[in-house]
Parts: structure tokens; C-alpha cells; sequence
């Protein structure tokens, strides 16, 4: 099992970016994906989950109206889609799936909101 994000970088308040998470080795449109962020000093945070097959989707309140989450499953591969961003948003993002009871995760990219 792998997960790969990547798509991080610095950006400027109010732009966007779009994160990928490349996975293999697993059934990709039957899990569940989640996209976590870690930021020094705070909590961790769920940001955003697509159920299986893509059935639905949920947000945490501070993104809901400006991320995105979606997926492609001929590439097996996970996206972010983050605008409008914010220095708040600025932390290393991660990208999981529960497989079998056991949770698996990406090694993260960094996002930074700066001006």
C-alpha cells in the first residue's frame, strides 16, 4: 500500500492549489480517503473525506465552501482542490485510507500561505 501526495508550495493569500495523492496497492474506489493537515502548535485536523466510491464527500467547517475533495480511479489517485486560501490553512497536509481496519498514510506536503 502507497500513498503519494504532492502539489504542495508557497502561495499568496487567496490563491489556490491543488493537491494529488497517487496511490497503489489497494482497491482505491472502495475505501474511504481522508486529507488531514498538521500544523505546529495546533491540532490536527480532518480536513475533508470521500466515502466509498465516491458516494459522498464532507468537510471540516474552516474549508467547507473553498476546498474540494475528489478522486480519479482510473488513475487511482486522490485530489485537493484548495482556493481562496488563507495563512491559516498554511500546514503539511496528509492524505489516508483506512484499509482493513488499518489506517495508511502519505508522507505529506507542505503548504504555506504567505504573502
Amino acid at each position: 500500500v502507497q500513498l503519494v501526495e504532492s502539489g504542495g508550495g508557497l502561495v499568496q493569500p487567496g490563491g489556490s492549489l491543488r493537491l494529488s495523492c497517487a496511490t497503489s496497492g489497494f482497491a482505491f474506489r472502495r475505501v474511504c480517503t481522508y486529507w488531514y493537515r498538521y500544523a505546529p502548535g495546533k491540532e490536527s485536523e480532518l480536513v475533508a473525506e470521500m466515502t466509498t466510491l465516491g458516494a459522498g464527500t464532507s468537510y471540516a467547517d474552516s474549508v467547507k465552501g473553498r476546498f474540494t475533495v475528489s478522486r480519479d480511479t482510473v488513475w487511482n489517485t486522490g485530489y485537493l482542490q484548495m482556493n481562496s486560501l488563507k495563512p491559516e490553512d498554511t500546514a503539511v497536509y496528509y492524505c489516508s485510507a483506512r484499509i482493513d481496519g488499518v489506517t495508511h498514510w502519505g508522507q505529506g506536503t507542505q503548504v504555506t500561505v504567505s504573502s
